[in-house]
């Protein structure tokens, strides 16, 4: 029997990749093990989401894609989690809030690809996410411009910690972000779902 809540202790330093993992692949495993390794992460944790709030169509069921993450992500460092599912949050600062209450002196660090960056203001209550918790952005060489330009960046510019720097933005308090380069799998869930190799979420 799983946990529904994953241990942690306080001292450690842990990213929080959300998402609907619908479904997860090996980009997935790729840039959370170079999160670990540029942002300085003893851990990280898979946020399987019930839904996205900024997506009309559902996802396939809760329980089939935390089994498909579950084979997919093979590491004792990271866990794959139906957390927020168990906390009832919906949005990105409410879990952050829930987590950071249940978890005392856990440092979390909240990881994103540029394209999320660019999209941030979107977010409810984003301004909060900036200012509570350091922020990673994973992205691929030359998918700069757009995260670069977002309100978020501009906003917080004076708060970027260098590439060079990037293993300290677990040890620093928020606000506090880091953008780096990574080279990234051509695989995404919206393609294996367009190539039928996911097969379609059954209507009820």
């Amino acid at each position: 029997m799983r946990h529904a809540f994953p241990l942690a202790r306080p001292g450690q330093t842990i990213g929080l990749l959300g998402g609907s993992f619908d479904p997860a692949h090996e980009g997935h495993v790729h840039i959370t093990r170079e999160a670990m390794k540029r942002f300085g992460l003893s851990h990280v944790w898979w946020l399987v989401s019930p839904g996205n709030p900024l997506k009309t169509r559902g996802p396939a069921p809760l329980e089939r894609r935390m089994a498909r993450a579950r084979t997919v992500m093979q590491d004792p460092r990271v866990t794959v989690t139906d957390i927020e599912a168990h906390l009832g949050t919906r949005y990105t600062a409410q879990t952050l809030a829930a987590l950071m209450a249940r978890y005392p002196g856990v440092r979390f660090v909240w990881l994103m690809g540029a394209d999320n960056l660019a999209q941030l203001h979107h977010w409810q209550d984003w301004e909060w996410i900036m200012e509570r918790v350091p922020v990673g952005v994973l992205a691929r060489p030359g998918d700069r411009i757009s995260a670069r330009m977002s309100r978020a960046a501009r906003l917080y510019a004076q708060y970027r910690i260098s590439g060079r720097a990037s293993h300290m933005l677990s040890r620093v308090e928020a606000p506090a972000w880091c953008f780096v380069n990574v080279a990234m799998s051509g695989q995404s869930s919206s393609a294996i779902r367009a190539a039928g190799a996911w097969g379609a979420v059954e209507e009820t």
